[in-house]
């Protein structure tokens, strides 16, 4: 069993290969988020939009399923969501997943540098970087923007082209824009998650595209501070989407580890 909370700009279209590539072993469970992809996008009001939001609904995700025990795909923003759902309930984790998802303040990547720089200095001028992120450009740089151009002609456009539509309102844009100014916030998580990592020790697969400005190969070594068990396999020229690019290397190293893990 494989839960697959998607992480950021995309939706549970980006394991759209992974899934049928498991199914003749695994059942494995993917959804969007409230704001993204094809799910309702409830008012301020109604629904957090922080990271706290989205673990409550990734809880009430695996509860409505009857989920007790399950791997867990930690990506992008599902990596902080999907901890946090492993602290609350860590009886129920059966193995990690990482791929792409940073927990490590000191290995930060230097794409961080804008999001940083508005932390430092919360004026109009330092927020526009954000805001200009969140666009079909943005989303496009995203995911060819770091990889070299043989590995960008893997990724295919509808990764953008069919997401940007859906996230193209101004509640949605707003919702985009919020959780990135929301990482600030989160960084004072980072040591809780590293504590789960060293207490629970849960077996860990690190799969990790290199090629990331936000979470570079430092980043993924970092894990092993505190899984030193953990396998670490960073792949060669891939990037933070290392499923569209690298899918074929990513997907054995997937399936062994699922299998030993008795997932």
């Amino acid at each position: 069993m494989l839960l697959l909370p998607h992480g950021y700009p995309c939706s549970s279209f980006q394991f759209r290969r992974l899934m049928p590539a498991l199914s003749d072993r695994w059942r494995t469970v993917a959804f969007d988020w409230p704001g993204f992809g094809y799910s309702d996008t409830p008012a301020a009001g109604e629904f957090g939009y922080d990271f706290d939001a989205y673990e409550g609904v990734l809880t009430a995700v695996a509860d409505h399923l009857g989920l007790e025990r399950y791997a867990l795909w930690l990506h992008d923003y599902g990596s902080q969501i999907g901890l946090r759902h492993a602290i609350a309930h860590p009886d129920r984790i059966a193995a990690l997943i990482i791929q792409n998802g940073d927990i490590y303040e000191d290995v930060l990547g230097p794409k961080y540098e804008a999001i940083q720089a508005y932390w430092r200095n919360k004026t109009p001028e330092a927020h526009r970087p954000l805001e200009e992120a969140v666009s079909e450009e943005g989303f496009r740089h995203e995911f060819v923007g770091e990889v070299n151009e043989t590995v960008a002609k893997r990724v295919p456009p509808d990764l953008w082209k069919l997401h940007w539509p859906l996230m193209d309102t101004p509640v949605r844009r707003q919702v985009a824009v919020g959780l990135m100014e929301k990482l600030e916030a989160n960084l004072a998580w980072f040591p809780r998650y590293q504590t789960y990592l060293r207490e629970h020790h849960p077996p860990a697969l690190i799969v990790w595209g290199p090629e990331d400005g936000y979470m570079p190969a430092e980043s993924a070594r970092a894990y092993l501070r505190d899984l030193p068990q953990a396998e670490l396999h960073l792949i060669e020229d891939a990037g933070h989407w290392l499923l569209e690019t690298h899918f074929d290397e990513a997907l054995p190293l997937v399936r062994d580890f699922l299998t030993r893990c008795h997932a």
